[in-house]
């Protein structure tokens, strides 16, 4: 007994008392998280009925993966177990998401046959965090419309909205939507594309000139060619030219295809398309529409 009448227990009792080992609570005495109450004249330690609750607490917490250093700020009383619970909790959360990243870039890797350099680069670009993805696309917006202060309103307010909003648990194929996304965003020749797309833009306006005019344009395209290619029209027929003296006027066609082509061509598609795989939203609408005028004005100028 201790000095209070208290009975005690030796650390082979306390061990079959509980089911640990007698190597892990001395482990835990030298850890500092339980201390004996007494020694015995032998010098062995001898724990109370306390110690074996203690016990009971500092195993709960081990195995729900708390380190030694949180589990003596639990038992000093200096936090609560919520407290701690919650930090944990949110660094497990942190964890989770970069193992599920990790196992999406492996399943790429392994049906890629992917080469040692693709690899690293697929893992690093996969697991920047979300404003450093953010970022990436920042800067590229940035660069497409810097200097040019007559782009349409809309159009400009439409471009910094867009967001990389990769979900936190992605998939095999979203995660290669990124990669192929982040190499097309820092691709100089793409930059380039889109920012010739902004300065015909820019270069198309008037002071006078209301804004939204690009989209009131799109939106009529959309309603002349749509139900044009549900009817079959191809844009190499007759009547794909009706269609664009309708849509276009008196417009030179030469200039109209010049600036349809820098802004949407097959990577604009691509690019619209691998926005939308990573924000996890419907593919882009219309896509095909805008490829049959491109088409249409080509073939008409190739005849």
């Amino acid at each position: 007994m201790t000095d209070d009448g208290t009975a005690v227990l030796t650390i082979g009792e306390l061990a079959r008392a509980t089911g640990l080992t007698v190597r892990t609570i001395r482990y835990w005495s030298d850890e500092g998280v339980l201390t004996p109450v007494a020694r015995s004249p032998g010098g062995y330690r001898l724990y109370d009925a306390e110690s074996a609750a203690r016990l009971e607490l500092i195993r709960t917490l081990r195995e729900l993966g708390l380190g030694l250093d949180d589990v003596r700020t639990v038992l000093a009383g200096e936090r609560t177990v919520a407290e701690v619970a919650a930090a944990h909790g949110a660094a497990l959360d942190t964890q989770i998401r970069s193992l599920k990243v990790t196992r999406a870039v492996l399943s790429i890797v392994a049906e890629r046959g992917s080469s040692a350099e693709e690899t690293t680069l697929m893992h690093q670009l996969a697991r920047l965090s979300a404003a450093e993805r953010q970022r990436i696309m920042e800067e590229f917006v940035e660069e497409t419309l810097q200097g040019l202060d007559t782009v349409d309103p809309e159009i400009r307010q439409r471009m910094r909205r867009i967001t990389v909003d990769l979900a936190d648990d992605p998939t095999p194929r979203e995660i290669d939507a990124w990669v192929e996304l982040a190499e097309m965003l820092q691709d100089p020749a793409f930059r380039a594309q889109m920012r010739r797309a902004a300065e015909f833009n820019a270069a198309d306006r008037t002071p006078h000139t209301p804004p939204g005019q690009a989209l009131r344009f799109a939106g009529r395209l959309v309603e002349l060619v749509g139900p044009a290619r549900e009817r079959g029209v191809g844009p190499g027929d007759r009547e794909a030219q009706e269609v664009l003296r309708e849509l276009l006027g008196d417009a030179d066609r030469a200039a109209v295809r010049e600036r349809m082509t820098a802004g949407f061509n097959d990577r604009v598609a691509r690019f619209r398309e691998l926005l939308a795989l990573v924000n996890r939203q419907p593919a882009p609408p219309h896509a095909e529409d805008f490829a049959w005028v491109v088409a249409a004005l080509e073939l008409r100028a190739g005849g």
